[in-house]
């Protein structure tokens, strides 16, 4: 259940950064990395361009699904009305990691972890998350996600917060939940809204408005925040290697269908004239 205690006159958020993390957009983090990788490809020549070869090496992909994946859950968070704060690609800890988006607000403090799994089978039960067959850590790291928010924020402000933890699975062709994990939710997209909503209220307006002042500061998640990238820089970066993803794709789609055509003409060429 999410929880915080009655707050007290020392809870205190520092002025000079209050709201820093709002602007971060869905998915930032990995985008960062990606355009990181990225950089260090060499550029593809006219010959693969016109044939649509993919843009990205196998090194970047992983982290453009995870990006379309974070975007895809951003837009259904949006959704949520003014009485919530939705913070994306959350700096944690002394390394990269980051929290996918925290949400707050009168149902509690949840940390939602995206996973972008287009046309597979996935199957959870308990601590188990599989796709495809293939098992993943899915539910120990989501777990140690919420933890770790609960005791950054109850640090901030001074008072117990407990945070809920959700994975949500983009794209996948169905989502089996044999067995409930005890504090990891697994969920559809289309199921996010509904199960952050319907929960019991715990939070006053006035808890949920210190919550998310303190949620927003780097300082909460990071005791030494590095400087966080423009978002529009690194959106408008992936915006641009995006559209040239989909040209690609489109490209070999377009090859794909006119590959029947000219080997019909060839083989029309061939054939002797009567």
């Amino acid at each position: 259940m999410n929880a915080v205690a009655p707050l007290d006159d020392a809870a205190h958020i520092e002025p000079a950064t209050l709201g820093l993390l709002r602007n971060r957009i869905p998915g930032q983090a990995v985008m960062e990395q990606l355009l990181d990788v990225h950089s260090t490809n060499s550029p593809r020549g006219l010959v693969a361009r016109t044939f649509g070869v993919h843009p990205l090496g196998p090194e970047g992909r992983p982290w453009y699904w995870g990006a379309l994946g974070e975007r895809a859950v951003g837009r259904t968070l949006a959704s949520l009305g003014p009485e919530w704060t939705v913070l994306h690609a959350v700096p944690v800890g002394e390394k990269s990691s980051d929290i996918d988006h925290v949400v707050i607000g009168p149902t509690g403090v949840f940390t939602i972890n995206a996973k972008r799994h287009v046309g597979q089978n996935v199957w959870a039960a308990k601590g188990t998350f599989m796709v495809a067959g293939t098992r993943y850590p899915y539910v120990r790291n989501s777990e140690h996600e919420a933890v770790r928010a609960g005791k950054l924020l109850s640090a901030a402000i001074r008072s117990n917060v407990v945070a809920q933890a959700a994975i949500v699975v983009v794209g996948a062709r169905q989502v089996t939940v044999k067995e409930k994990h005890r504090t990891v939710s697994v969920l559809t997209q289309t199921q996010l809204l509904r199960w952050i909503t319907r929960q019991p209220v715990v939070l006053s307006p006035e808890q949920v408005s210190l919550l998310s002042a303190a949620a927003a500061q780097p300082s909460t998640w990071r005791r030494a925040p590095s400087a966080l990238n423009n978002p529009s820089d690194v959106g408008g970066s992936f915006e641009a290697l995006h559209r040239l993803v989909e040209q690609a794709r489109r490209r070999r789609i377009g090859w794909l269908l006119a590959a029947p055509a000219v080997l019909l003409a060839s083989v029309a060429g061939a054939l002797p004239s009567f």
